[in-house]
């Protein structure tokens, strides 16, 4: 499975890093990136990267999470940028913002939202990579239930490819995807046995390969790689 560790901070040219952390739960993971980065968590963001449970139970259930510092002077990052580019923008749109677990939800609305969602949401998608470039918290982009609507479709899909693949034992190479779309496909596959995936490609747009593989031991290692 990917993984994107790097984001760009906008105002300071700075990288932000972000760190992996793994554990049987999500407390188990929240209280080793406690530890590492010895701050309590109240003072860093985290996001889920993916929750698996192997074939064998609970016991061998893992959650992985990446966290990484809080910046307090950028906690209004997103309210100051859209507030600039509505005053630029040519669609007429408004919007809310709210934040909640770690995370910063913008949904916008006004006579112009349509436009927002053609092309499957490639405007929006858009709007959503920006904001993730100027904030340290992750953000998400939201219009009419688009993401509720989109991720349903895409996990339908995923699984109809891998039970395909699980079946012919032929692996299946999807078209390209944004990194939130290759998200969706990886956390669905593998929470299929025997199965897995791998991004293929560079840039922002890449390909996702489903494959098997023959047991949850190999499966973790193509994970970790």
């Amino acid at each position: 499975m990917e993984k994107e560790e790097r984001n760009n901070h906008s105002n300071h040219s700075q990288i932000i890093e972000k760190q992996e952390f793994k554990g049987r739960s999500l407390e188990d993971a929240l209280s080793l990136a406690e530890h590492v980065l010895k701050v309590p968590r109240d003072k860093f963001n985290y996001e889920i990267v993916t929750e698996k449970t192997k074939l064998f139970g609970l016991k061998n259930k893992e959650i992985v999470i990446r966290a990484w510092p809080k910046n307090d002077d950028e906690e209004n990052a997103v309210a100051n940028f859209l507030k600039k580019l509505m005053k630029v923008f040519p669609l007429d749109l408004t919007y809310q913002i709210k934040k909640r677990n770690q995370l910063v939800y913008v949904v916008f609305d006004g006579e112009d939202k349509r436009l927002l969602l053609k092309n499957d949401g490639a405007l929006l998608l858009a709007l959503q990579h920006i904001l993730n470039k100027i904030s340290t918290t992750k953000v998400q982009a939201d219009c009419e239930f688009f993401r509720r609507r989109k991720e349903k479709r895409l996990k339908e899909y995923a699984i109809q490819v891998a039970q395909k693949v699980k079946e012919t034992g032929q692996e299946e190479i999807l078209d390209f995807m944004n990194p939130y779309e290759r998200r969706i496909i990886h956390i669905a596959v593998n929470q299929i046995p025997g199965l897995t995936t791998e991004s293929i490609g560079d840039g922002f747009l890449k390909k996702v390969r489903i494959f098997r593989v023959e047991n949850d031991s190999q499966k973790a290692r193509l994970n970790q790689e």
